[in-house]
């Protein structure tokens, strides 16, 4: 799913026109950037929450030249999904490759 669609479903669901919808679903993601950038939790009941956790610093290795690599410490946004989240059950759809057939 893009924004598109969600801009999509939005105007079908309520009824306003898709650039109303655009406008709307354009102010949720920047107000949802903005507090995340000042370090705030956001708290979506019966979905989830978003917050900012430190990141420790590490070491890593360049893959070409296996030289390592200082990684500075910094933050990163985790997502916990809401326990209504994660009780439904979640529809994957099949993909329409086949499987490989194993090797004997």
């Amino acid at each position: 799913m893009i924004k598109l669609d969600i801009v999509n479903q939005v105007a079908d669901k309520t009824g306003v026109p898709k650039q109303k919808a655009e406008q709307v679903v354009d102010s949720l993601f920047n107000a949802m950037k903005e507090a995340l950038a000042r370090g705030k939790r956001i708290e979506l009941r019966g979905f989830g929450v978003f917050v900012v956790k430190p990141r420790k610093r590490g070491v890593g290795r360049n893959p070409r030249t296996g030289q390592e690599v200082p990684i500075p410490a910094g933050k990163t946004i985790r997502f916990k999904p809401g326990k209504e989240l994660t009780a439904r059950e979640v529809d994957v759809e099949p993909t329409t490759e086949p499987k490989p057939e194993p090797i004997m």
